[in-house]
């Protein structure tokens, strides 16, 4: 009697083929292309997590040197008076106080400035 494998198969390129579909040209139509744009698509998606870190730690410190350079500040010696007052406060957290509470954030201006 003759054994039929397909089912399984199958299953296996139809998830593929949802997985990838929205790709363009061939990646999403032909199973052993799709494979390869899929797999290809995860190590992007991997290396793009860690680069968000530090993609948002560049935005934090645009948008903390914009603010403290409007009060005659430069960022450098911004950062350096926070850390001889001992505020501990990261770069997230400012950069939310900056859109969020502007005066908070003034007040900790000055308090850097009057070391």
């Amino acid at each position: 009697m003759r054994i039929k494998r397909g089912i399984i198969s199958h299953r296996k390129h139809k998830k593929l083929l949802k997985s990838v579909s929205g790709y363009r040209m061939t990646k999403h139509r032909l199973i052993k292309v799709a494979k390869e744009a899929a797999f290809h698509a995860g190590q992007y998606a991997f290396a793009g997590r860690k680069h968000k870190k530090s993609d948002f730690r560049k935005i934090w410190i645009n948008r903390i040197s914009q603010a403290v350079r409007s009060q005659g500040l430069p960022y450098s010696e911004f950062i350096l008076n926070l850390k001889q007052a001992k505020i501990l406060i990261d770069r997230k957290i400012l950069a939310d106080l900056i859109i969020n509470d502007k005066q908070t954030f003034l007040s900790i201006v000055d308090k850097a400035n009057n070391i």
